[in-house]
């Protein structure tokens, strides 16, 4: 019997790929997406000392979202995460995109970061 390996697990192998070459460093954080069905993460990373400098998510009560599944959601999410990232003096980030497509929910909140100051 064949068995079939999980979209998550597929996803993981994605990301430890894109991870081995995407490095977060003091003058460019890597700004990282968890995507689940109902919510979207996003943080800022210092990989050099291993902290988060600035999050937001879907869940967060300051949005006061319905739906945290869709790319409403993920827009919101990356304009709040550009504003806290302001905030924080940060301007420049590398992007990963967590072994998600470059599509849909990823697409939105990077483009809203993108439009609400931060480059990458």
């Amino acid at each position: 019997m064949i068995n079939k390996v999980s979209r998550n697990e597929v996803r993981k192998a994605r990301h430890e790929r894109v991870r081995a070459k995407v490095v977060g460093t003091a003058e460019a954080p890597r700004l990282n997406v968890f995507r689940s069905n109902k919510n979207i993460f996003a943080q800022i990373i210092d990989d050099a000392k291993g902290e988060t400098l600035v999050s937001a998510s879907s869940i967060d009560k300051e949005l006061k979202l319905a739906n945290g599944g869709n790319v409403e959601a993920a827009s919101k999410v990356g304009e709040l995460l550009a504003k806290r990232a302001k905030k924080a003096k940060i301007t420049k980030v590398t992007f990963d995109r967590g072994g998600y497509l470059y599509h849909g929910r990823v697409k939105a909140l990077a483009e809203a970061a993108r439009e609400n100051g931060l480059e990458f």
